[in-house]
């Protein structure tokens, strides 16, 4: 990008500004011979090719328009006619759902009344006709409201109305407006009364014969005297009418019965077509099978045909147009408002969805044809076309005069746009033109040429401004101190403002500007300028605190003179500067959030900064507040990344009393010995250099990283101060034991003395294994320390020892963690008591290695890794030679240092931290190769990480803070360096430096007790070594 921006400006600079010279003056024009505005070929007419244009435009204008109306309308028909049939299908399905929720709320009323009325003392069923026929009265479009009972009782008002298909089925006589039927057992015999009245109630006819009807047969009575709800009968034929239909029933709450109300298919058909009534199409009621419950619609204007069957599939059903609206219907769920082709007709449709109980819904259909909509639609498709016919003959001569008109004023306007390509602005060009347009572009042309002259300079001025501009931000860009990018932004502003002084005033934590930069290094700094004074109110009589408050820049002519400044601050600053301000143009350096960062200030002794400079200045003023924001956003990282380094060492130190402050010195003494091989210019040190801040910090975190790992180390392994030490001294466990072999012999003897026994030889036995039992205690316990090295014959006196046997006479497996219980499932179960020795090396001692880690080659680590984690056998620790350490447990220890190279290597750290890992995990390697964990050599190993290797050593000789240990003197810890380095594990020519520079001496005076320092002969340990 910074090459592109680089060759793009240079290319600009080297075309020469001007290459023709006019009476006019200096102009500018293109490298190159000239081309024409148009092709000689081209010889096309003005006004002819206008007139086409014209025509084009008017007919596709006219076209457009037919075509967008003719739809339009079309669409208002369709959407018309969608909305009716909407507005039928919500009405039909309110009125719908309204029907079967009265049906519902009667049956629940009837069900929940007493039981006296349906199972009165007497006998008796008048009350309960009487009151059904007041429900049947009150509700229209019910057809027969009943009641029936476990014992074959039966109640039912049938609404006969002047229906006389029903009155006919029923055979009553004229005048009937309710059908009355009773069944009721007396002496044995069910019988059943008819009884038919008037509107009045008065009766108009009556019979009685045998009951043949059953209510306790029926589906809906058996259906809903084994529910508890109310429940929607299939469609049926009544029994009492002959008639189609449905029933909603619910079980009596107080007596062994049925409540049901019948509505009929017939009624609903009837119902269905009053409410089309008037209306193109037809509407439809469908059971959630598809099935035809009612019809209703106008023949004549849907072409449908009388005879279809009620209960039939909609694509059996009647007219054709039946079995396309069934196809349209099964594509879709839930409503439907939509335009649809039936029988190749189109058709608007509108389906609604009735839940009439739950799991119940029934679908409304409501359509009719588009056909009956479009009348209107013809008709103003042709006054439509008549219209947009006369528009087009009138605009057609019309267009070819206009074009003419203005033909002429066009070409003179093309013949002075020639010579302006070139900069030729010589010729005064007037256009004579009715168009508005025109007259304003021949006006362009005359004001043209005395202005290109001024606009090239400025364009000139300005593209060296940005250059430079773009310089600035490349230099700031590249600055990732402090002290270089204020004074790049420093420089950058001079060149930018033609200022006399620039400073850049920086925010501080404290709310605080602080002069941070100075083009005229002043001799005494100003004090901060508090951006609030003593009553806590923004400062703003203050320059550079206005700027910073309001964040806006601001330019001032003449500052002394403006009384919203504190004068006293712009006195006292032009002394310190030797400048005087005679005008100042201060502003915001703001962050990437917004915040200000701080002030950039400038000033000039003499005239007002230029309007023209000011954006520039801005621009500047942004990019250094980027470029500080990065600045700071970057050293802010950098401190917190150093402090959570700290915080894990000062962890690592803090976890175990057993590495005391040592993460905290080894960095100290590494970087203290770095620094002196840095300045060295001898031997095999003579090219190493750590020539930037990234080199230093990164070999300062390596350092401080260095034994990361531990995190991983059991505390209990890194703090094993005796043998059998795990989380607790498993010696006691043994003194036990010992405890019960002296309780058993005490017992003996004493059972000697009960028995009449030798006293004396069993005392003398007694004795013996008493005093035998303590002597070999002591010397288990001594084992246990691990101060001395143990040589044969004291582990074959400590397996003598351990094959003692006493008896356990209590359970090992029970109060166990999982973990050891499942070691101890390998091994058979005892009876009890059992005999034990005294020490073993059990099988559940032994803790398996998971896979995960054993570590492989792939890392290059080469460490004899031990068959298991752990091994807490008690002849297996209390046998460890020297030290207290088994095996596993030493190679638990060393692999710290693989877990820090393995956690390093995991971390996605910058490209100048990738040496980090080498540094951190190399300070256990030797120069001869025999180190840990990847036995580097002398050619694998740089010079960082021998520096690490020494002040890792020193540092743990030394170190007084150790529990298990004493620091070494300055002049023994010297001396053991020594024959590391004789035996090859350390660097040489580093041990020499680390002596002849005193880097020793210095290290001890810091962190030593003075008790540990004394006089150290560097010449008798270095001689010898060239």
């Amino acid at each position: 990008m910074r090459a592109w921006m680089e060759r793009s400006l240079d290319d600009t600079r080297d075309r020469p500004r001007y290459s023709s010279v006019r009476a006019a003056g200096l102009v500018c024009r293109p490298d190159g011979p000239e081309q024409p505005l148009v092709s000689k070929a081209v010889k096309f007419r003005v006004h002819v090719f206008a007139t086409i244009v014209l025509v084009a435009f008017v007919v596709s204008l006219t076209a457009a328009f037919l075509f967008s109306a003719l739809g339009r309308f079309e669409r208002m028909a369709e959407e018309s006619a969608q909305a009716v049939f909407d507005r039928v299908a919500d009405a039909n399905a309110a009125q719908l759902s309204g029907l079967i929720d009265t049906a519902g709320r009667a049956v629940r009323v009837l069900a929940s009344l007493e039981r006296a009325l349906y199972l009165p003392e007497s006998g008796a069923m008048e009350p309960a006709q009487r009151l059904l026929a007041a429900f049947v009265a009150s509700h229209e479009p019910i057809y027969g409201l009943y009641f029936g009972l476990d014992g074959g009782e039966f109640v039912q008002v049938i609404a006969v109305g002047g229906d006389r298909r029903i009155r006919e089925a029923l055979d009553a006589p004229p005048g009937t407006a309710f059908a009355r039927r009773a069944i009721a057992r007396e002496e044995g015999v069910r019988v059943e009364r008819w009884e038919f009245v008037d509107l009045e109630g008065a009766s108009v006819g009556h019979r009685e014969s045998r009951a043949e009807y059953d209510p306790t047969e029926r589906d809906w009575y058996r259906t809903a005297r084994a529910h508890h709800e109310l429940v929607l009968t299939e469609p049926y034929v009544f029994q009492s009418s002959g008639a189609l239909g449905l029933t909603v029933a619910r079980r009596i709450d107080e007596a062994p019965g049925v409540v049901g109300v019948d509505l009929s298919l017939a009624a609903l058909s009837a119902f269905v077509a009053e409410s089309v009534a008037g209306q193109p199409g037809g509407l439809l009621i469908l059971d959630p099978a598809g099935r035809v419950l009612a019809f209703g619609g106008d023949a004549s204007g849907t072409a449908l045909r009388a005879g279809f069957e009620l209960l039939a599939p909609l694509d059996h059903s009647g007219p054709p147009e039946f079995a396309a609206l069934a196809e349209a219907l099964g594509d879709a769920a839930g409503e439907i408002s939509r335009s649809v082709s039936l029988d190749g007709q189109p058709y608007v449709l509108a389906v609604r969805e009735v839940q009439a109980l739950p799991g119940v819904s029934y679908r409304i259909a409501a359509f009719a044809p588009l056909s009956a909509f479009d009348r209107h639609i013809v008709r103003a498709r042709d006054d439509i076309v008549l219209l947009s016919l006369i528009v087009l003959g009138l605009s057609l001569p019309l267009a070819f005069l206009m074009a003419r008109q203005a033909s002429g004023a066009l070409a003179s306007l093309a013949r002075d746009s020639e010579r302006v390509r070139t900069f030729d602005f010589s010729g005064d060009v007037r256009v004579d033109t009715l168009f508005y347009e025109i007259d304003v572009l021949g006006q362009a042309h005359r004001t043209m040429k005395e202005s290109i002259h001024s606009r090239t300079e400025a364009l000139s001025a300005a593209r060296d401004q940005l250059q430079d501009l773009v310089n600035s931000g490349l230099a700031l860009a590249s600055r990732h101190e402090r002290k270089p990018l204020l004074n790049e932004i420093v420089a950058g502003a001079m060149r930018q403002s033609q200022a006399d002084l620039v400073s850049v005033w920086l925010l501080t934590e404290q709310d605080t500007l602080e002069l941070a930069a100075c083009s005229a290094e002043p001799a005494v700094l100003p004090e901060p300028l508090p951006l609030r004074d003593e009553h806590g109110s923004p400062a703003t009589g203050v320059l550079p605190v206005f700027v910073a408050v309001s964040r806006a820049s601001l330019s001032v002519a003449r500052p002394g003179d403006d009384p919203r400044f504190d004068h006293d601050f712009l006195d006292a600053f032009d002394r310190l500067t030797a400048c005087h301000s005679a005008a100042i143009l201060a502003l915001p350096m703001l962050g990437a959030d917004g915040r200000v960062l701080g002030v950039l200030h400038l000033t000039r002794e003499a005239g007002a900064f230029s309007e023209a400079i000011v954006p520039f200045c801005d621009l500047l003023a942004a990019q250094a507040g980027m470029a500080l924001d990065n600045q700071n956003l970057l050293e802010g990282q950098r401190v917190l990344m150093d402090a959570l380094i700290r915080i894990i060492a000062g962890a690592i130190d803090a976890k175990s009393p057993y590495t005391g402050g040592h993460c905290e010195r080894v960095p100290e003494l590494a970087l203290m010995l770095a620094e002196a091989a840095s300045k060295s210019d001898e031997g095999g040190l003579a090219g190493f250099r750590f020539d930037t801040e990234d080199q230093w910090r990164e070999f300062r975190v390596g350092a401080w990283l260095h034994d990361c790992g531990k995190v991983t180390t059991p505390e209990f392994v890194v703090d094993k101060a005796t043998k059998l030490e795990t989380l607790y001294n498993r010696i006691h466990e043994i003194r036990t034991r010992f405890e019960v072999l002296l309780r058993d012999a005490e017992i003996a003897h004493l059972k000697t003395l009960v028995s009449g026994g030798d006293v004396a030889e069993s005392r003398k036995t007694f004795a013996a294994r008493r005093t035998k039992l303590i002597e070999d205690f002591a010397f288990v316990a001594a084992c246990n320390i691990g101060g001395e090295a143990m040589d044969d014959a004291d582990v074959h006196r400590l397996q003598r020892i351990g094959a003692q046997t006493w008896l356990r006479h209590f359970d090992d497996r029970i109060g166990l963690s999982h973990e050891e219980a499942t070691r101890m499932a390998a091994r058979p179960v005892e009876a009890l008591p059992a005999r034990e020795p005294l020490l073993a090396d059990k099988p559940h001692h032994r803790v398996e290695r998971p896979a995960a880690q054993r570590h492989d080659e792939q890392h290059g680590f080469r460490m004899a890794v031990p068959d298991c984690l752990y091994d807490f056998g008690e002849l297996h620790n209390l046998s460890v030679r020297r030290g207290t350490l088994t095996p596993e447990e030493r190679y638990k220890i060393n692999e710290h240092i693989i877990q820090t190279i393995l956690m390093l290597e995991k971390l996605p750290l910058p490209r100048q931290l990738r040496r980090v890992p080498e540094y951190a995990g190399t300070h256990h390697e030797t120069l001869t190769g025999t180190g840990y964990p990847r036995r580097l050599n002398a050619e694998e190993l740089s010079i960082p990480a021998r520096i690490m290797a020494i002040a890792d050593i020193f540092e743990a000789l030394t170190a007084a803070d150790r529990p298990y240990k004493t620091g070494k003197t300055l002049s023994e810890s010297v001396a053991i360096l020594a024959e590391f380095c004789d035996a090859g594990h350390i660097d040489a020519e580093l041990f020499e430096l680390f002596l002849r520079s005193g880097v020793y001496l210095s290290y001890a005076k810091r962190f030593l007790d003075p008790t540990q320092i004394d006089d150290v002969d560097i010449d008798a340990l270095l001689e010898g070594r060239g």
